[in-house]
């Protein structure tokens, strides 16, 4: 088991909470937790499948209609337990911001099951 080296944790803690103060004007700070946790998971899964997205989409895309369980398929593409089939991500949706709600909406239900999963524990919704 490899060790995170403790300035390593406190960056991407004081990260987590640049962003949280960036949201101080839209949110109360009671609600950061609601916000700040899920995307913070979100972004995570986003930067894990960045390397093989493309060719989970485009196996995701040939294969749809053709099979019943495509999921293996498309975890082994991930190179991970888990997948997104969404063309977008993240940085996409930026691209967009009049459609930035609907966009995230159809970018979550883009994930595999247990990912998704993972997200909805959070009970977090896009307003």
């Amino acid at each position: 088991m490899t060790t995170v080296p403790p300035e390593t944790i406190n960056n991407h803690a004081a990260f987590i909470w640049s962003v949280a103060d960036l949201l101080r004007g839209d949110y109360k700070q009671s609600d950061y937790g609601k916000v700040i946790l899920p995307l913070t998971v979100i972004r995570r899964l986003d930067c894990v499948l960045a390397p093989t997205k493309d060719k989970v989409v485009v196996q995701h895309k040939a294969l749809s209609g053709k099979a019943q369980n495509i999921d293996p398929i498309l975890e082994k593409a991930a190179g991970q337990q888990f997948f997104n089939t969404s063309k977008l991500d993240l940085p996409k949706l930026l691209d967009d911001p009049q459609h930035i709600t609907s966009n995230l909406r159809k970018y979550i239900a883009g994930f595999s099951e247990s990912a998704r999963d993972i997200v909805e524990k959070f009970e977090f919704d896009v307003a």
